[in-house]
Order: C-alpha cells, then structure tokens, then sequence
C-alpha cells in the first residue's frame, strides 16, 4: 500500500473509544497514519470529515469515512483476523455484540455520571456508581468459568469493553479492588498488562500540519 493510499486514524491516547480502535487495528495489521489529536484544538481535517468531532475517526484514501470506535473495529477486523476476534470460542458475533451494547447502555450511561458528574445536572454520582456496578457484577459471572467473556481465547467483546471498565476502575482504584469482583479483576489485569494494550498506549506529540507521517503500527 503507499503511502497516500493509507487510511489515517484520528486518535487521542486515553480516550476509551480510541483505544478500543487502536487495538483492533494493532491487533489486524492495518498500517495506517495516526494523528494524536488535541481535544482542546482538534485539527480542520477531522472536524471536516465527521463534524461530531470525536475521536476516534478513521479516513479512507477514497475520503470514506469510518466514526465510530466499534465499525472501526469490525472494519479493521473485517480485513483481517488474525487472532479470531470475530469468531470466539463460545457464542458468536451477535452475542458478542449484544454485550458491547449494554456497555454503552447503560453501563457507559452511569460511568460519566459518576466519573464526571458534574457535567450532569441533577447528577448522583454515589447512585450512578451502584448502578454501574451491577454491569460489573455480570461480567464477574461471566468470567467465573472462562478467563475471558466468551472462552479461555479473548475476542472482540474482551476488547471492545476492556477500556470501559478500566475507566470506572481508576475513576477510585482502591474503592474498585476492594470489591467482591475477583474474575473481572483478574481479567482486567490480563489486559492491562497484555503487550497489546501497552503498545497501543505509547505517548505521542500532538499531531501538526506538515509533520511527517507516524505510522501505525509501528514495524
């Protein structure tokens, strides 16, 4: 592929979105340009091609336009799978896709309105806190006779909610360990200490107009 015909991937390191992205596309191969976006000064480029101005957003050399952080996975995925993420060891891609749903409704609902309450009116952080817990609570259930969500193999549903978790869990991470949660723990700390996580978790520069391209992933 040259280097024009590559995809470019608007990205910001600790955005969970991003991250879900950046480890599919890691985990895939597809090289592609990463731009690490300032949210205090997102570049004209990525406004123009998904005026929702949120990262992650990935742009084809034909100006399509991926942005969302889980059609960017399927996509990226779709192209190649090396490690079976879209096929895991029980269930199927549905399943595992109605699981990632209730990550983002309501787990995903109640963890802003606890992490950032407030920037919402009315917000009970204690509440929303509870409630959260009880998405916790049924990954923990899962994961009580398989290490990952669907098998002993971790697929698209591990990653896809990984950072989410990982999220709520650092928002009071000496309130997170003391909970009766010991599998979802556990898989949480294969993750993050996964080689995959940490290489997608390198520092980068805002990206600038004219700078040259960086590569990712790195060879």
């Amino acid at each position: 592929m040259t280097p024009d015909a590559r995809p470019v991937l608007y990205s910001f390191r600790r955005c969970p979105y991003a991250m879900r992205a950046r480890m599919a596309i890691a985990a895939s191969n597809t090289i592609c340009e990463i731009r690490e976006v300032s949210l205090k000064d997102k570049p004209e480029g990525m406004v123009t091609a998904s005026p929702k101005a949120t990262v992650p957003v990935l742009v084809m050399a034909d100006d399509t336009v991926i942005d969302q952080s889980l059609e960017i996975m399927l996509w990226t995925l779709g192209q190649n799978d090396p490690h079976g993420w879209l096929t895991p060891e029980t269930g199927d891609l549905d399943a595992m896709l109605a699981l990632i749903d209730q990550t983002e409704d309501p787990f995903k609902i109640h963890l802003d309105r606890y992490k950032y309450s407030v920037r919402y009116e009315g917000a009970d952080p204690a509440f929303h806190r509870t409630e959260a817990v009880k998405f916790l609570e049924a990954l923990d259930s899962r994961l009580e006779d398989t290490i990952h969500l669907f098998g002993d193999r971790p697929a698209l549903a591990d990653y896809a909610i990984f950072p989410f978790i990982r999220q709520f869990a650092n928002t009071d991470r000496d309130w997170f360990d003391a909970l009766s949660l010991p599998a979802l723990q556990a898989w949480l700390e294969t993750h993050l200490a996964s080689d995959l996580f940490k290489s997608i978790m390198a520092k980068r520069a805002f990206w600038h107009s004219g700078q040259v391209p960086e590569l990712f992933p790195s060879a």
